[in-house]
């Protein structure tokens, strides 16, 4: 099965748009968002190997 990695135009478009964005974060701002998205990351992880073990 061949794996996507590239980003379809509307995921660049996103992408982009947080990129804007997150240029007037502050650096804590910044830092706080990050391990945000990590820790959604992870639960997103965590979810697909529950559910690989499932199916």
């Amino acid at each position: 099965m061949d794996m996507p990695t590239s980003l379809s135009m509307e995921q660049q478009f996103k992408l982009q748009v947080l990129r804007d964005q997150v240029k007037s974060l502050s650096q804590d701002q910044a830092q706080e968002y990050l391990i945000e998205v990590m820790r959604q990351n992870m639960v997103k992880e965590n979810l697909l190997k529950y559910w690989m073990k499932k199916f």
